[in-house]
């Protein structure tokens, strides 16, 4: 079951890595991944997408609670809430009539064109992951992926609940 995990750790060097090595120690496997200084900077929002039933989740919590570098830790996936991933995808067209159907399927999925070159186009999108991997699917269709990256699923929690330091 898919999990998403949100951590507020210490922006130090070397928080990552040893949130991350007890992971790999554990051999959890971490699907995505997304870091940034939240307002206050010496402090970071951490979060983690992995697979695991209520058991590994419970474990994997109470490992990261342990660590020194963090403060707080939440299944965002207990309660609502919501979660959007960025993705840039570089997309070949042949010809006018592929330019066109691209051009709709970004209108379609409220996309943006980042980019125009006479034989691509860079597309920018955001979303649930389950609307990126259809947007890659439909595109794709119509023009060749030449290429995608994505930052992986940030998250918060719904309505007055919040993660403060």
């Amino acid at each position: 079951m898919r999990r998403i995990i949100s951590v507020l750790m210490e922006n130090e060097p070397g928080a990552l890595s040893r949130i991350i090595g007890l992971f790999s120690q554990r051999a959890y496997n971490v699907d995505s991944l997304c870091v940034a200084p939240i307002d206050d900077s010496s402090l970071s929002r951490l979060t983690i997408t992995t697979q695991g039933d209520d058991k590994v989740i419970e474990q994997i919590t109470k490992q990261v609670n342990k660590l020194i570098d963090v403060l707080k830790i939440s299944d965002l996936t207990e309660g609502s809430h919501v979660e959007r991933e960025l993705m840039l995808v570089k997309v070949g067209t042949r010809n006018e009539n592929s330019r066109s159907e691209v051009k709709r399927t970004v209108e379609i999925f409220r996309g943006k064109i980042v980019d125009v070159t006479p034989k691509n186009y860079t597309i920018e999108l955001t979303g649930t992951s389950d609307k990126l991997d259809a947007f890659v699917q439909t595109v794709g269709q119509t023009g060749e992926i030449i290429e995608i990256s994505r930052t992986g699923v940030c998250g918060l929690s719904r309505g007055e609940k919040a993660m403060r330091p």
